[in-house]
């Protein structure tokens, strides 16, 4: 029986780095789109808006993405407004 043959690496892509993780509370993980000032009552309204675009749809799962986001930019739409005004 032949032997598998491994596969050849060059140094261009080998690396010696070793990756490690930050220590405990070194850093803060923030979701992309949430503000630094984001409350909990503004991600309230937003679940609850999703979950009105769900039932609009009929409740048909696999939209979950595409709902969040269209009730975050409404929220966060409304939101604004009322600051300006």
């Amino acid at each position: 029986m032949a032997k598998a043959r491994t596969p050849r690496t060059t140094k261009a892509t080998t690396s010696n780095t070793v990756l490690t993780m930050p220590e405990a509370g070194s850093v803060s993980l923030v979701r992309k789109t949430a503000p630094l000032n984001s409350s909990p009552d503004l991600e309230a309204k937003i679940r609850e808006r999703a979950y009105q675009l769900y039932q609009e749809r009929g409740s048909t799962p696999g939209f979950e993405n595409e709902d969040w986001l269209k009730a975050e930019r409404e929220i966060r739409a409304r939101q604004s407004h009322q600051q300006t005004a």
